[in-house]
């Protein structure tokens, strides 16, 4: 796979493992998560990541194609679904896709704790009557 080649993208971490894949999660906060359902727990996992790095996208990149996994993965909150057999194209659009999606709710997030925050000191500033 070229996704160490593309510019815009940077690998900041690869496991083979469930336990592994959540501590790095945990420690490195990326931007989206390229998990393939084959590894052990896969969707398990998927969901797991919600929890503890919910700041990361999760993209599946699997074998299996069938309707049933595709359903399982939504389930799991997966923003995009790419089938091995498709082209990296695809992958790497699914990625772009991701980040910019969850970029663009983490921005949301952060304007919407600001306002929250500037509206708590507002009535903190404010005299009792």
């Amino acid at each position: 796979m070229r996704l160490a080649l593309e510019e815009d993208l940077e690998v900041v971490g690869e496991v083979g493992d469930p336990t592994a894949a959540i501590s790095l999660a945990r420690a490195l906060r990326p931007d989206v998560v390229v998990m393939d359902i084959e590894m052990p727990g896969g969707i398990a996992l998927t969901k797991a990541l919600h929890t503890v790095a919910p700041q990361s996208a999760v993209v599946i990149f699997t074998l299996r194609d069938d309707a049933e996994t595709q359903e399982r993965a939504r389930e799991a909150r997966a923003v995009a679904f790419v089938a091995k057999h498709q082209t990296e194209e695809a992958l790497l659009a699914a990625i772009r896709g991701a980040t910019a999606a969850h970029g663009k709710q983490r921005r949301q997030d952060h304007a919407s704790s600001v306002r929250r925050e500037e509206h708590t000191d507002d009535m903190r500033d404010r005299p009792d009557k």
